[in-house]
């Protein structure tokens, strides 16, 4: 065995190639799952656990595979495609278990979806935030603190592939071969520099949180949207949009496989009549999308129906306040908080080693400073305290920032 399977680091980085006990056969059957379950079950200690998605290639973000390791069971490779309703055994052997993740928010939404779900979870690539790093990705991580290169492989490909790759089986078992190792190290780092109840609160908050609520007018994130300015071509992007939305969702493909957002803007700036015309744009004339040339037109034509009341604002509607960059114009007193706020943020990020985004929400600040609601009678500290902890700021955080924000928007 060689000194990188052995996982024994000896000054120098040592390159991570191959797992210690192989790469297992991947799990396929009702049998096969059962047999994980209890192997992992009779383990002991925290469960690593990955993901594997399609991003960029499929419209979902289920996982098309599923790794675990716990020590004394070893390494488990899941094909959750074939094995979805045979996984309730699994969830009994697993779901009381601590949960090791890196990028834990990626992968519990579809892990959710497979019924597994953590009772305690361990986010090795937010500890890494806490703890100041300046690189946090899994192998810029491994490298600094177990001295190991994982190198760069297959993260990004087509993992609803199927038969995968030997190789990319390999990448997958090698990404929670020392995960374990790893949270151990970032525990030791964040009880020394006193945040491992920072660390709690972020890891219970993100257990918890679920998967983020879509986002309103997804339509106005087409790529060159902003070189439109007329509301009935913005109309058109969005019918077109939604169009190749249902598309992609009954083929499960995804949205930017089925029609690129480029060829959707250039749909709403030439606004054709007829499907000679549509077909005379780049792209809607190949093979593929000549198929689907009645869908795209009739998008068109439904835009170009619409009474100008139901047609789309320029520029889009807020909820909340208005683009940071504006404030100056419309409230300066607003504007001088957020300048306050900021400064008083990034000096206690540089003392405490914590990224601003991570010490508070960036938008919890925006609307704290732009609603700003206080009189010489008003608790300041306790203000803030509470309008944080409505908007789900972690206790840590609240105490941390509170007072400093206190001081900056009061400060004559």
């Amino acid at each position: 065995m060689s000194v990188a399977n052995e996982h024994e680091p000896a000054g120098a980085t040592v390159p991570l190639l191959t797992p210690r006990d192989g790469v297992p056969e991947v799990v396929t059957t009702a049998a096969g799952v059962a047999a994980a379950a209890e192997a992992l079950a009779a383990g002991s200690g925290p469960l690593a656990v990955d993901a594997e998605r399609a991003s960029g290639f499929r419209y979902s973000a289920r996982a098309y595979l599923v790794q675990l390791r716990r020590a004394g069971a070893g390494t488990v490779l899941l094909d959750p495609i074939p094995t979805a309703d045979a996984l309730a055994p699994l969830a009994a052997a697993i779901n009381d278990l601590e949960w090791v993740l890196h990028s834990a928010d990626q992968d519990l939404p579809g892990l959710d979806e497979l019924g597994l779900r953590p009772a305690v979870l361990y986010d090795t690539e937010l500890a890494g935030r806490l703890a100041g790093f300046d690189r946090v990705g899994l192998a810029a991580i491994v490298e600094r603190t177990l001295g190991f290169e994982l190198r760069k492989g297959h993260g990004a490909a087509d993992w609803s592939t199927r038969p995968l790759p030997d190789a990319w089986l390999n990448y997958a078992a090698l990404d929670v071969e020392i995960l374990v190792e790893l949270r151990d190290a970032m525990a030791a780092e964040l009880e020394q520099q006193g945040k491992s109840e920072w660390a709690a609160q972020e890891f219970e908050h993100i257990r918890r949180a679920g998967p983020p609520a879509p986002k309103p007018d997804r339509w106005r994130r087409t790529s060159r949207i902003h070189t439109l300015k007329d509301p009935r071509r913005l109309a058109i992007v969005r019918e077109l949009w939604t169009a190749r939305d249902e598309l992609a969702a009954r083929r499960d493909i995804a949205p930017g496989r089925v029609l690129p957002d480029s060829a959707i803007v250039a749909a709403a700036e030439a606004a054709p009549r007829t499907v000679d015309e549509l077909r005379a744009l780049p792209v809607f004339g190949g093979p593929r999308q000549r198929r689907s040339s009645r869908v795209w037109l009739g998008a068109i034509e439904q835009a170009r129906a619409l009474p100008k009341s139901e047609l789309p604002p320029v520029t889009q509607p807020f909820t909340g306040p208005p683009p940071a960059n504006r404030w100056a114009r419309h409230d300066p007193d607003a504007a001088a908080r957020l300048t306050a706020a900021r400064a008083a943020l990034a000096e206690l990020s540089e003392q405490v080693q914590v990224p601003v985004e991570n010490l508070v929400g960036p938008e919890l600040v925006r609307r704290l400073c732009w609603e700003w609601r206080v009189s010489a009678e008003t608790d300041v500290v306790a203000y803030i305290e509470e309008r944080f902890a409505t908007d789900g700021a972690r206790p840590w955080q609240r105490e941390l920032t509170a007072p400093r924000l206190a001081k900056a928007l009061t400060a004559d």
